[in-house]
């Protein structure tokens, strides 16, 4: 598969590091453009790329960004295309936001109107880096992983993102749409941050649907 990843950072860099090892084609951008990029690239086996090219070369996208920067996302390119929205929102950082503190919404359905061509899905937002890159094993069954929950409403979109999940090693666990499992999900929520195996994170996923 053609993958694109928006944003550069320690989330961005090792999903696309774990998206080659897959046998995944990868194009990275951030926002300082594609020449901030040559050395990394090189590291990690991916392409360079503009947002706008990211976006278009891959048929799913992970938007790894700052939350305050998502309205600078360029709509056209991810139209069509899966976006794994692994982005959170902190106040302290972002700027307040009244909708989000207030609860009326979450960043994911906020991601999601802004990009109203994609087809998005809450993922990778709760795992730590370090985590990702090296908690990962496909070597065991389901049972004996950790647990990256994913949230949306294509259904289709999930099960391409749950795939990516199971092949780098862990057990992907839908908690249901971006508004429900968004907010399971985001930092606060009983999912965030939690190094849970999977049993014990359907645990969690029952107790919360009560």
């Amino acid at each position: 598969m053609r993958i694109g990843v928006i944003g550069s950072g320690r989330i961005g860099a090792t999903f696309a590091r774990l998206a080659v090892a897959a046998g995944h084609e990868v194009a990275i951008a951030n926002s300082r453009g594609p020449e901030s990029l040559a050395e990394l690239a090189v590291e990690l086996g991916v392409r360079a790329e503009t947002v706008e090219g990211a976006a278009s070369f891959g048929e799913l996208v992970l938007v790894a960004i700052p939350f305050h920067v998502y309205e600078g996302l360029p709509a056209d390119p991810f139209a069509g295309r899966i976006v794994i929205d692994a982005n959170n929102y902190y106040a302290g950082r972002d700027g307040p936001n009244a909708a989000l503190d207030g609860d009326a919404t979450t960043s994911s359905e906020l991601l999601a109107a802004h990009l109203p061509g994609a087809r998005v899905v809450k993922a990778f937002n709760t795992i730590n880096y370090q985590s990702l890159g090296a908690d990962g094993r496909a070597d065991v069954s389901r049972e004996q992983r950790l647990a990256i929950p994913l949230a949306g409403e294509d259904a289709g979109a999930k099960a391409q993102a749950a795939a990516l999940i199971e092949q780098f090693g862990f057990a992907a666990l839908d908690t249901g749409s971006l508004a429900a499992g968004g907010r399971l999900q985001q930092p606060g929520g009983p999912f965030f941050n939690r190094p849970l195996l999977l049993p014990d994170a359907e645990r969690e996923l029952a107790s919360a649907h009560g």
